[in-house]
């Protein structure tokens, strides 16, 4: 990887990640500092996102009619291959931009799909978005572990927190150390230090399965415990996008929120539509 210089707040944004679950948080959770303002750390989001030391879910907050749009307004209505919500979002923003809100289209989830329809077909584009939750990528994992390396004048500052949080990182990532992953009741429980193959994995899958009797519907957190580290989130996340590919394994949503934590259904897979995959079934 070449070498790339970061600003000290941008340093700090990445910090900040490691100290959350799987590197991972939602924006306001990321802010470099109690003072950094949100038009700031978003500045500081986007650039990250450029360099892909980081990735993003974003929620589009407005939307805008382009030239198709306005062409498909003015044809005869019984002549166009449009729904009555499709044409209702396109006119809500002919005049100007506008938010998904105002269109006045119901239930939000119908909206939303409706309107990415939309996009992908080129009648209306996305004007502004705004950060939902955030986490550093393989690449920034990388870069942090072997390419970051501090340049110029004048002292950093970092908090002893985040110099904690990134001397944890650093040690997480040795070939030979041993993780441990806490539980509830104060014992410990060595984690795994060599990354597993997708046919470990599945077999670990079966094990957990079988460990804790969900009965071929294991929540997937319980995965992340066992696995991250040694793989980060996007490791694990790809690995069963292909066991699920090569019909292995197939994941479900989530439909009984309240069973669980904030954390562990923030561990589910998000979705571009509907609940994050959240079980794991052997097929």
């Amino acid at each position: 990887m070449e070498a790339i210089e970061l600003e000290v707040s941008q340093l700090k944004f990445l910090l900040k990640l490691l100290s959350k679950p799987d590197y991972r948080a939602l924006i306001t959770e990321a802010k470099p500092n109690s003072k950094t303002s949100a038009g700031e750390r978003d500045r500081i989001c986007r650039e990250l996102c450029d360099r892909n030391l980081i990735d993003s879910n974003q929620e589009i907050t407005k939307i805008q009619i382009t030239d198709a749009g306005k062409e498909l307004l003015n044809q005869d209505q019984a002549e166009v291959p449009m729904s009555t919500k499709e044409r209702k979002i396109i006119k809500a923003c002919e005049t100007e931009p506008t938010t998904p809100a105002k269109t006045n289209v119901k239930p939000a989830k119908t909206r939303k799909e409706i309107m990415e329809g939309l996009i992908e077909r080129g009648y209306i584009t996305v004007a502004e978005t705004k950060f939902k939750d955030v986490w550093i990528t393989e690449t920034g994992i990388e870069y942090l572990l072997n390419n970051y390396k501090p340049v110029g004048r004048g002292n950093i500052n970092l908090s002893k927190t985040m110099l904690a949080d990134y001397i944890d990182f650093l040690r997480k990532q040795l070939p030979n150390s041993t993780s441990t992953i806490s539980e509830s009741d104060g014992n410990s429980t060595a984690a795994l230090v060599n990354p597993p193959n997708h046919e470990e994995i599945l077999q670990i899958i079966k094990n957990l399965d079988q460990e804790l009797g969900t009965e071929n519907y294991l929540p997937l957190f319980h995965l992340r415990q066992k696995l991250q580290p040694p793989l980060s989130r996007e490791q694990l996340d790809k690995a069963l996008y292909s066991l699920q590919a090569e019909d292995k394994i197939d994941m479900s949503a989530l439909q009984e929120a309240n069973m669980y934590t904030e954390e562990q259904i923030e561990a589910g897979i998000p979705q571009n539509t509907g609940a994050r995959l959240f079980f794991i079934m052997v097929q």
